[in-house]
């Protein structure tokens, strides 16, 4: 394959969306829909990455430099049409010989395997086309014995045409030199006054040279303008990721239900209850327990641990083998060593919790005191009873045990008992009086 550059078309405003965010910064499986096209791209190891932006689009341009830094950002000052935002990319591919790839920030779904293939039917231009199940709308695909001689649009479509289902995606694959030789032709005699860059097939068709085809499922190119399109692509996602996890060795009890995000990592033998919600940077190792209902983002669970139901792990949450964290348990910026367990009613943040530790129903760390966020240490073998305060920063020894309902304020050393509780006292006949006093009362009234 050629030397590769992409080109990313980011400036719509999308107005359709009715939203104060630039379209392509909203997510699907909570990665922005530029980041899956660049993603996409990045798997491509292209020798250039250009993304156009229009004007006052600063969080689109940073959006694409935090993935790949190494991007060029261009800046489209007036919106004309898709071959005019292609021309802003021509400084930034100023001496690249190679093949050039045109794909769409709001298409989120296209796969590095189909850009490849786009790449390689480039002699020298290809358009990557679909099969569509009703293609009333989209510009269809004329091909003749060498390749696609057109694309006509649907108002221009005679009847022959129009029966043609084979339709395009608007993502083409051209050589350097017939894209900087053909692009300056393109004219806007059209309702819009716009530069339309599908223009380029009949342009290079015409000159004799050949335009190839590749064709992908119409939902890997399905397009986003509004926030309905934008939930069927986060559902064409969501099917998808599903049947890979599963394939992959994974257990989904009623899949339909669990939801992934971009960058979900499962291993082998896990197995994952309904209704759970995995957050962007979730890792999980092998033979883990997911039960129902927990929501998970941000965290690193190792082999063997055993999650929920209603469990939240919260960023920088890291489960150690065979640990167990239970209903209604949040963690959050805490590492829980092997074997650990806060099996219901607990929060544990920012903490370190050591290997084969308990910690009771109702115990939490305090870790913010109005302003800073401190640390607590808990020690391998702790027992922490049920409704303990661990006022952080804290050190509690391995070995230790804390009293049910105690406030801990100052480190406890290794194998000590910890506890702040009052003496029990208990008065005989109090609660008889108490009855007998009360309905005295009411009787009066």
């Amino acid at each position: 394959m050629s030397e590769v550059a992409i080109i990313v078309l980011a400036a719509g405003m999308g107005t359709r969306m009715k939203s104060n965010m630039p379209k392509v910064l909203h997510k699907v499986a909570g990665r922005s829909l530029l980041g899956h096209v660049l993603t996409s791209a990045r798997a491509l190891n292209p020798a250039r990455v250009v993304v156009v932006v229009g004007p006052d689009m600063d969080a689109v341009a940073q959006e694409a430099l935090r993935i790949i830094p190494a991007c060029a950002i261009a800046v489209q000052v007036e919106r004309r049409g898709t071959g005019h935002a292609v021309s802003a990319a021509s400084q930034a591919l100023a001496g690249f010989t190679g093949t050039v790839v045109v794909l769409y920030a709001d298409a989120p779904l296209v796969q590095p395997e189909t850009v490849a293939g786009l790449v390689a039917a480039a002699k020298p231009m290809a358009v990557l086309g679909f099969e569509a199940a009703n293609p009333h709308g989209y510009g269809r695909l004329v091909v003749g014995p060498s390749g696609v001689t057109a694309i006509v649009e649907e108002l221009d479509a005679n009847s022959v045409e129009k029966s043609i289902s084979l339709c395009n995606s608007g993502i083409l694959s051209i050589s350097s030199e017939m894209l900087w030789t053909f692009l300056p032709q393109i004219g806007n005699a059209n309702a819009k006054h716009e530069y339309y860059l599908t223009d380029l097939v009949e342009l290079v068709a015409g000159s004799g040279k050949a335009v190839g085809l590749a064709i992908c499922p119409e939902a890997e190119v399905a397009g986003i303008n509004d926030r309905a399109q934008l939930a069927a692509v986060e559902a064409q996602f969501q099917q998808r990721a599903r049947l890979r996890h599963m394939l992959a060795g994974v257990t989904l009890h009623a899949p339909e239900t669990i939801h992934f995000s971009a960058d979900t990592v499962l291993g082998r033998d896990v197995t994952v209850e309904p209704h759970v919600m995995f957050g962007p940077g979730v890792s999980v190792g092998d033979n883990v327990e997911i039960l129902g209902f927990s929501h998970i983002e941000g965290a690193i669970i190792a082999t063997g641990a055993r999650i929920g139901p209603f469990a939240r792990l919260r960023p920088g949450a890291e489960i150690g083998e065979d640990a167990h964290i239970g209903n209604f348990v949040e963690v959050k910026k805490a590492r829980i060593g092997k074997g650990a367990k806060a099996n219901h009613l607990a929060y544990i943040g920012d903490a370190v919790v050591g290997a084969k530790s308990n910690i009771g129903a109702g115990a939490i760390t305090c870790n913010y005191d109005g302003f800073e966020k401190h640390l607590t240490e808990i020690g391998e073998n702790v027992f922490v009873g049920s409704n303990t305060a661990m006022v952080a920063p804290v050190k509690i020894g391995a070995g230790a045990s804390i009293a049910a309902g105690s406030v801990i304020t100052t480190d406890v050393p290794g194998d000590a008992l910890a506890m702040t509780r009052p003496d029990l006292q208990i008065i005989k006949g109090w609660a008889a009086r108490y009855r007998k006093m009360k309905q005295a009362k009411k009787d009066r009234r």
